[in-house]
């Protein structure tokens, strides 16, 4: 088989292979999430009265790796079809 046919053979399949790009996209946002929160209990524990800017920053953070997980769940609709 040609890779010429072999992409053919996949155009029915571009659904699920985008699924699996965001599936494999939402890792790292995820793994961030869990970093940022992880380490702003860490920091509220070691300094209370830094509350309030601490929690600012992980909203801050949080807000930047939830777009890019929006970001990578909209691109498989975008460059799909």
């Amino acid at each position: 088989m040609s890779a010429v046919q072999n992409l053919a053979a996949l155009e029915g399949d571009i659904k699920a292979l985008g699924s699996i790009g965001y599936g494999l996209a939402a890792i790292g946002p995820g793994v961030g999430i869990g970093i940022i929160f992880g380490n702003g209990t860490q920091a509220l524990a070691r300094q209370p009265e830094a509350a309030g800017l601490i929690r600012t920053n992980q909203i801050l953070g949080f807000a930047f790796c939830e777009a890019l997980a929006l970001i990578g769940l909209v691109m498989p609709f975008v460059y799909g079809s």
